[in-house]
């Protein structure tokens, strides 16, 4: 599907307004340079994943052209793999395994990231590329390095960064490591979320230089760690309830569903209660954020069934189980926002529950 210049630079100015209603400000100049000169649809491959309930449905391009340019250019998160690029043979068993994220999230971290002409920077997650474009619009090639741990990520964004005019170094591996040839970087951003931050990016960081990326736990799967390098080799900085991003894969755990964590046989005493949990954990990010980091092997299940006196709410408290297998603990119902776990970049607003975008 090829389409006129000046419709693409229509679609992307409307997405840029929508992405400034959302933040609630406009998108510096800077960036709205970047997003004309590297349109967001160019580094999506042509069949991607849509939410369709719990479920995830395929939207292939040339089947389906405007559904599919719609999702590209709307302010939204876009799956672009599933179950770590392994069709599953069930369309239910689906889970998303990398996204393009919601662009008023890229441009909340890009902000974030206070960059100054000629800033090096250490991207952790190329996904599709259109961040490390961005950032190399901005700071020039030489200056951007990005990593995919999967090869097949790695090599499409390669690729698509080249045919869109970019060149940044793009390395596939494992981004807890880092990459040594290139530091001192003045700034380390990740697009996935982490429960531990890794030694390599405090050390390959200057002094006064900056980390920035999404942080997750057990109990709550949101937030942004901003933190600044110290000449001692440590970090310090703060967290804000910013974002929700797929974690890790190497810091994954096979937690996705009730049934992943719960035996076939086993049958669990069921109470049923009119108290909304939340009335005991409280609904604020900032003691949910508290009780997940202090008790790290604290997780949830959620499910909503009616009772004797109306909505009744379960929940299921444990011990985080271990494994590889997929991204995050309880997404059976993680929220309003959540679908199982998507990632990608919302940002959650009110008194939703932490979920994924």
């Amino acid at each position: 599907m090829t389409r006129p210049a000046h419709q693409e630079q229509a679609t992307t100015r409307g997405l840029l307004r929508a992405v400034s209603r959302t933040l609630g400000y406009e998108v510096a100049a800077e960036w709205r340079q970047a997003a004309a000169a590297a349109p967001r649809h160019a580094f999506l491959p042509d069949r991607v994943w849509l939410a369709d309930g719990d479920a995830y449905e395929s939207c292939d391009r040339q089947r389906e052209p405007e559904r599919w340019l719609a999702a590209a250019y709307a302010d939204a998160p876009v799956v672009t793999q599933i179950n770590d690029g392994q069709e599953p043979e069930d369309a239910a068993d689906r889970w998303p395994s990398c996204s393009a994220s919601a662009p008023s999230i890229v441009v909340t971290m890009l902000d974030a990231l206070e960059l100054a002409p000629g800033a090096r920077v250490l991207e952790i997650g190329t996904g599709t590329g259109w961040t490390a474009a961005l950032l190399a619009h901005r700071l020039g090639d030489a200056n951007v390095t990005t990593i995919e741990v999967d090869p097949c990520l790695a090599a499409r964004a390669r690729a698509t960064l080249g045919a869109a005019g970019y060149a940044p170094t793009v390395v596939c591996g494992d981004g807890r490591a880092g990459w040594p040839p290139g530091e001192s970087y003045d700034r380390v951003v990740a697009t996935c979320s982490l429960r531990r931050v890794p030694p390599a990016w405090i050390a390959q960081t200057r002094t006064g230089g900056m980390i920035l990326a999404p942080w997750d736990n057990p109990w709550v799967c949101g937030g942004l760690l901003n933190l600044t390098v110290l000449a001692e080799g440590s970090a310090v900085g703060r967290f804000t309830p910013d974002s929700a991003f797929m974690l890790m894969r190497t810091q994954r755990q096979n937690v996705r569903l009730f049934r992943d964590v719960v035996h076939e046989d086993h049958q669990p005493v069921r109470s049923v209660t009119t108290l909304d949990p939340w009335a005991v954990a409280d609904s604020s990010f900032e003691t949910r954020f508290a009780l997940g980091h202090r008790l790290g092997d604290l997780w949830h299940v959620w499910d909503h069934d009616p009772g004797v006196d109306g909505v009744a709410t379960r929940l299921w408290v444990a011990g985080t189980p271990t494994g590889t297998r997929c991204g995050n603990t309880a997404r059976a119902d993680c929220g309003t926002r959540s679908k199982p776990p998507t990632g990608g970049g919302s940002t959650p607003t009110g008194q939703d529950r932490p979920g994924w975008a």
